[in-house]
């Protein structure tokens, strides 16, 4: 099985952008060709132009917070293989984890923030003893999705 959350991460770029438009285009109407009258539904400029910047920064930051990250999984053939990378503002280092399906020994999830915050790490044995990779986050998949990872990684996950 394979899949990615790309389409989540569009979203969400594509809500950033028009967060963007929208907070420019009323600076420009309000502040530069003074276009709108003001008060207008009872406040003044400088009320709505923080209401719009507070709304602004929630969703510009509201995925770096949360450690939202696309994800790309598949356990197809002999390994294992996440690929990642944080999809905030400012896109984070592209990772990736390879884990041979044989000396995959298994993952722990962690749940933060009443379960908003949502990560895996994973476990592979070596001759040495069991390394720990760093956490994956999964909170921007959805339920369907990380129930699939989770199935599947239950595949591979030793029994004792």
């Amino acid at each position: 099985m394979t899949f990615d959350n790309s389409r989540t991460i569009i979203s969400l770029r594509i809500k950033l952008f028009a967060a963007t438009v929208v907070v420019l285009a009323y600076i420009v109407l309000t502040y530069v060709a003074k276009m709108i009258k003001y008060p207008l539904l009872g406040m003044s400029d400088t009320t709505w132009t923080l209401i719009l910047v507070v709304v602004y920064l929630l969703v510009a930051f509201f995925p770096m917070f949360l450690n939202y990250q696309f994800i790309h999984f598949s356990d197809d053939g002999e390994k294992i293989i996440f690929r990642y990378f944080t999809a905030g503002i400012a896109g984070g280092r592209k990772n990736s984890v390879e884990i041979n399906k044989k000396t995959f020994s298994g993952y722990r999830t962690e749940s933060r923030l009443f379960g908003l915050i949502r990560s895996i790490t994973l476990f592979q044995q070596f001759n040495e003893g069991v390394a720990k990779y760093p956490p994956v986050y999964i909170s921007a998949l959805n339920r369907e999705e990380r129930a699939k990872v989770l199935r599947s990684l239950n595949l591979y996950t030793p029994r004792t």
